[in-house]
């Protein structure tokens, strides 16, 4: 089963893909996409390392989000990755990023794996970008995330630390 976990910054989206994630038995790990580029995202990292169970193993994707799940699906029961919208920046910065979104969306459609947790920023409902970069990548993930709701068996949207079901 796909869960997909959407909200904004800050809304408490990784704390819920948490809990329903704890409610998994079976083996599990964690899948993180962010790379620290600046002293505040190193923080928020560290509070997201504090806040996990710490005997969940833990890989780092980078792009290679696609090859991670495939080798994850052989050895776990349970999945988690956090987050969508940081894998998507990574991948944008690439001359095959189109390529490496459309190789993940592809094996996604096709899951038959392990329970799968996925989170991601929801940029719709923000204020208007003001360069042309942030408007591409905001367009990027809004259609990546709506990609992977129609895919995902359950959507919840994360907001104040409430989750709002959208599928299920």
């Amino acid at each position: 089963m796909i869960t997909f976990i959407l909200g904004g910054n800050k809304s408490g989206k990784s704390d819920y893909a948490l809990e329903v994630f704890s409610k998994y038995s079976g083996t599990k790990c964690f899948i993180a996409t962010g790379k620290a580029r600046d002293m505040a995202f190193r923080k928020q990292i560290m509070d997201h390392r504090r806040e996990r169970d710490p005997s969940i193993p833990v890989f780092e994707t980078g792009t290679d989000l696609h090859q991670v799940l495939v080798r994850a699906r052989k050895d776990y029961e349970h999945l988690l990755v956090d987050s969508l919208d940081f894998w998507l920046f990574s991948c944008s910065e690439l001359v095959n990023g189109e390529q490496l979104i459309g190789e993940v969306v592809r094996l996604l459609s096709e899951w038959k794996g392990p329970d799968l947790v996925l989170v991601s920023c929801e940029v719709g409902l923000g204020p208007l970008a003001m360069t042309r970069e942030v408007r591409e990548f905001v367009r990027g993930l809004g259609g990546l995330n709506r990609r992977i709701a129609a895919i995902a068996d359950e959507a919840y949207l994360v907001a104040a630390g409430l989750p709002l079901t959208l599928k299920k």
